[in-house]
């Protein structure tokens, strides 16, 4: 078997975070009843990989902008998701606990999104006095 790619976003929290939210909404969707399967499942099971993809994506970019740009797509798809968990309680599909997991990292996510945001704002400022 060929081994994967050492890529240096494998390396960022926000990226390792996501992909943990991947399996813990994948684990969700099948406590979840058979009518949702091709809608909001769908949408939350896409919505939750937006955000490692994209997160992945704005690490392998050169300019700060375009980090800037990719980061803020994967920090929307954590809204999604966190809408998707919304309408699932509501629903009464699953008690508040079993969310829990899901809801920890996508917090986590969002706030450290925030953070490499504003850090790549900093980082693609020109020098003062240019």
């Amino acid at each position: 078997m060929e081994k994967m790619l050492e890529l240096n976003h494998k390396k960022m929290k926000a990226w390792q975070y996501a992909i943990e939210l991947v399996y813990q909404v994948q684990l969700l969707c099948h406590s979840l009843p058979a009518q949702e399967r091709n809608v909001l499942v769908g949408q939350l099971k896409r919505a939750a990989l937006s955000v490692s993809n994209n997160i992945a994506e704005g690490a392998a970019r050169s300019s700060a902008y375009e980090r800037k740009r990719f980061y803020e797509i994967a920090r929307s798809s954590c809204v999604e998701v966190d809408n998707c968990f919304e309408i699932i309680l509501r629903l009464s599909y699953v008690q508040p606990l079993q969310l829990e997991e899901c809801l920890k990292y996508n917090d986590q996510i969002f706030r450290l999104l925030s953070k490499m945001i504003d850090s790549t704002i900093q980082q693609g400022k020109p020098p003062k006095g240019s």
